[in-house]
């Protein structure tokens, strides 16, 4: 069966279409929170560096309590509904930060980043079973592509857009255009036909039952069948391992844009700190374009294997120097390499993922790895925000990249002794130079 291309699918589909608007305004409005958060807590704290660690923290750690909760959720109640009810309580709680004015007010903020990120949890959940029904077998391939490689590239324009309407505006404005992005999700994602969001009745009332009646039962499977298979633990090793170094990442950028850099090149901390984020939205862009080619092209030498060891250490290595540049915009350089590297080697990693775990254990596997991965995130982002009272931000940026890099170590140990042997990836050639042609012809 031939997978669409991209042009076909948005051409063809207007259910996706409508989807694919949603997060993309959705993750816009998001980005312009996220920048004129970190930039009020700044404020309002005068610079604590615990402070930013906190909210970064709580960004994330009630995703990883809550993703396998939301994932069950979504699987008895109506995901488009589901949708449609979280974008409306999103917008509202987007709102609350506008009541942030003291440091005696910090618990609002926090309160507010607690429900967003749990809200957060149900929409992604929500979004990501709907997406193979509403996109088809033959758009699957192609959807996924699209979902995933602009919510990279709404992380580079999202970042620098919120970071320029924070300091020309003020924070009320990125808190007022983020409650307004969810209000159009929610009306473009309510035009979407409820039949097409889920499967057919009768086979979801099947999933429905098993899920009421064997849910810690599957969630043990799911873990039994990680601890059997080495290639599917190996992979999750190193994503948590890279989370001990990679969970500095938000309150680096925080810290060498909003200190360290403030004022170079006259752009004042909130743009700054937007800069960092924009080069390292833009490099896993160009890595996920990239990794079309780069995947078949290992296929064919048979280094898949190596690739990701080499590429993860390579990456580490990298953004450790970020620490030891000189000026805003060679650490900016910095980041957007070291990015465009993860970029490459996650979607290698992702996609041989997918292949070697079964179709009935994909969703808990997956899930199991994305919550392990943010939850060692949190507490690395936790010790980071500590650790500043000791160290420099320059410092921890070289610490926090050398442990990014020693998960490649490790890989390419597991390799080199034999003990993991990965398969190599499938390579539809044809298929996947088509896709890239329309791809390009569409930008």
């Amino acid at each position: 069966m031939t997978s669409l291309t991209y042009m076909q699918l948005l051409r063809g589909n207007r259910s996706f279409r409508r989807l694919l608007v949603g997060q993309v305004i959705s993750e816009l409005g998001n980005w312009f929170n996220f920048i004129a958060g970190l930039g009020l807590v700044r404020a309002v704290m005068n610079g604590a560096p615990e402070a930013t660690a906190i909210l970064l923290v709580l960004r994330m750690a009630p995703f990883a309590v809550f993703a396998p909760v939301a994932g069950a959720f979504v699987d008895r109640w109506s995901r488009r509904r589901v949708m449609i009810v979280t974008d409306f309580a999103r917008a509202i709680v987007a709102l609350g930060f506008l009541l942030v004015r003291k440091p005696e007010d910090l618990w609002i903020a926090y309160a507010c980043t607690i429900l967003s990120t749990l809200l957060a949890a149900f929409f992604e959940a929500a979004k990501n079973a709907a997406t193979p029904n509403i996109a088809g077998d033959r758009g699957l391939l192609a959807g996924n592509a699209l979902m995933f490689s602009s919510r990279f590239l709404l992380m580079s324009i999202g970042a620098a857009l919120g970071g320029a309407a924070s300091a020309r505006f003020g924070y009320e404005a990125a808190f007022v255009i983020n409650a307004v992005s969810f209000l159009i999700s929610a009306y473009s994602i309510w035009l979407i036909p409820e039949s097409e969001t889920k499967q057919e009745e009768g086979a979801m009332e099947v999933q429905k039952e098993r899920s009421r009646s064997s849910f810690w039962q599957d969630m043990r499977e799911g873990w039994s069948y990680i601890a059997r298979h080495k290639p599917v633990a190996a992979i999750l090793l190193v994503n948590i391992l890279w989370a001990t170094g990679g969970g500095a990442f938000n309150l680096i950028a925080d810290r060498l844009g909003g200190v360290i850099f403030v004022a170079q090149g006259g752009l004042q901390g909130d743009a700054a700190v937007a800069a960092f984020y924009a080069a390292g939205g833009m490099g896993l862009f160009l890595g996920m374009i990239l990794a079309r080619r780069v995947g078949a092209h290992l296929e064919m030498r048979r280094a898949t294997a190596s690739f990701i060891g080499w590429t993860l250490f390579a990456h580490g290595v990298i953004f450790a120097l970020m620490g030891l540049a000189p000026n805003l915009w060679w650490a900016c350089a910095l980041m957007m390499v070291s990015r465009l590297l993860l970029g490459v080697e996650f979607a290698v990693q992702e996609t041989l993922l997918m292949r070697l775990v079964p179709d009935g254990l994909r969703g808990r596997v997956s899930t199991t790895d994305r919550a392990m991965e943010i939850l060692v995130f949190s507490v690395s982002t936790g010790l980071a925000g500590w650790s500043l009272h000791a160290i420099s931000p320059r410092a921890l940026t070289v610490v926090s990249g050398l442990l990014s890099a020693t998960p490649g170590i490790v890989w390419l140990a597991l390799v080199a002794s034999r003990r993991l042997s990965v398969p190599e990836l499938s390579a539809k050639v044809e298929t996947e130079d088509a896709e890239e042609a329309a791809f390009a012809s569409a930008g």
